[in-house]
């Protein structure tokens, strides 16, 4: 059976020469360019000044077996050296092209662009734009194959290879100008998505507080969403002291469990700080010691602005609406490391922390006193779960200590107290800390004050009163 023979597509083989000339046709330019009348070198794929022969029964064609090559076109070839007036009209054919592309990359990406938000205008006119740019490549072929690489004046506008590498770059230019939009209006959706979920973050986390709130009413400080100075009372100010107090307490429980893990006497530990608590022989009251202890520590120089410390004198000159600024501001900002950058209230946390926490302790806590140095370094802070429940406590007595400098002058406005030992119970200036079912199991009735748990305040007109922990005696022993 006789095989038939296959002959491939003219156009298709056109391509394949068309492309072949325009590799090699760019290393002849380069040569031209580097030394004007010297010829290129002679290889099988120097390129003649020739007319491509239409028929092509003249000329054999073999499907190749590799992947790389599909034709292999044979021809006569006679190698030429090309005139000046040929290169110049290369060259000039070679930049005519190369503009004409980069005209349909940029019409394409204008017309890409148009795509979202929708712009008809901008579409058509890419549409015809990159028409016109096909055309004129067609017509740049045409011309390339009709007329031995000379260039005619044709129906389209032909440049020099200058003016053609100018448009081309234009055409760079704006391909990189209409990247540049889409990626500003990408930035611009991305941008307004962050203010979306920020916005719906701030009100799920309102929502949050909301239900804490009324799952546990004085722990959070949702009530005080919206505040304004004008609208400032006492009231926000004991929203804040209970809130401030329930930290603390939380505190002292995470203190008392390393205390009890490292194998501390917590009777002898609280008759230390305050012997009162023994006198009952109540377990549950020597906590009461430990909130005295640090109260104390975490309350000195409140009534001061700069909280007496160097580092921070010049709040000494602050007026209440910085205080109030700062109260507004740090409110809900509760990782450690944005409080950080925070000097004042970072350089409030190493203060306290160093004279709260004692290297004894510290030591006997965790066996080394590596967050002692962590803290006194003034780099960072440590990255541990005592250290946070420290942070947070102390966030929140600097919260009421800016909110307590809120309410204006003068000082007579406001004042902290503390009541001293042996002083006379009054239900006015104080409350009891111990629980009343506390003193009927005990059989004796309060009589005097053995040391003050939290100080109490005043803000304007307003009393807070300040929680003591009082001694119990027997009616014989209660002679006022």
């Amino acid at each position: 059976m006789e095989s038939t023979r296959v002959t491939a597509p003219p156009k298709f083989g056109t391509l394949a020469r068309t492309f072949n000339k325009i590799l090699h046709l760019h290393r002849s330019v380069n040569i031209s360019a580097n030394g004007a009348g010297v010829a290129p070198e002679k290889d099988d794929y120097s390129i003649p000044k020739l007319k491509l022969s239409q028929n092509f029964s003249e000329h054999s064609s073999i499907l190749s077996e590799g992947v790389s090559e599909f034709y292999k076109v044979e021809h006569e070839k006679q190698p030429q050296n090309l005139s000046s007036s040929e290169i110049e009209a290369m060259e000039s054919l070679l930049a005519n092209l190369f503009a004409s592309i980069s005209a349909i990359k940029a019409a394409y990406a204008q017309l890409q662009m148009a795509q979202s938000p929708y712009d008809p205008d901008s579409i058509q006119s890419s549409d015809l734009a990159i028409v016109s740019e096909l055309k004129r490549v067609s017509e740049l072929k045409h011309s390339y194959f009709t007329t031995d690489f000379i260039i005619p004046h044709t129906s389209f506008e032909s440049q020099s290879a200058l003016a053609a590498q100018i448009e081309e770059q234009r055409n760079l230019i704006k391909t990189y100008r209409i990247t540049t939009n889409k990626l500003k209006a990408d930035f611009k959706l991305k941008d307004s998505e962050i203010c979306s979920l920020q916005f719906e973050l701030l009100e799920a986390e309102k929502n949050n507080r909301t239900l804490e709130s009324k799952l546990h009413p004085g722990r959070s400080l949702s009530a005080l969403d919206g505040l304004h100075p004008s609208g400032l009372n006492p009231t926000h100010f004991l929203s804040v002291l209970r809130f401030t107090f329930k930290s603390i307490q939380s505190f002292v429980k995470l203190m008392v469990k390393e205390m009890e893990s490292a194998g501390w006497d917590l009777g002898a530990a609280a008759g230390a700080i305050q012997p009162d608590v023994l006198h009952c022989n109540k377990p549950a009251h020597w906590t009461f010691a430990f909130q005295s202890y640090v109260c104390q520590k975490m309350f000195s120089d409140f009534h001061h602005k700069s909280y007496n410390l160097a580092a921070m004198e010049d709040r000494s000159m602050w007026g209440w609406r910085q205080f109030f600024d700062e109260f507004t501001q740090l409110r809900y900002v509760e990782h450690i490391q944005k409080l950080s950058q925070h000097s004042a209230i970072a350089n409030f946390f190493r203060v306290k922390y160093l004279a709260l926490v004692h290297r004894k302790m510290e030591l006997s806590f965790f066996g080394n006193l590596d967050q002692r140095a962590i803290v006194s370094s003034d780099q960072s802070f440590p990255n541990s779960a005592f250290f946070a429940a420290f942070a947070e406590m102390a966030r929140r007595v600097w919260l009421l200590h800016c909110l307590f400098f809120s309410f204006g002058e003068p000082e007579s406005n406001r004042s902290i107290f503390q009541v001293r030992r042996g002083s006379r119970f009054s239900e006015v200036y104080m409350e009891s800390i111990v629980e009343d079912k506390d003193v009927a199991t005990a059989k004796c009735r309060p009589a005097t004050v053995g040391f003050t748990v939290v100080p109490g305040f005043r803000v304007r007109w307003t009393l807070i009163q300040s929680k003591v922990y009082l001694l119990p005696s027997t009616s014989d022993d209660n002679q006022w």
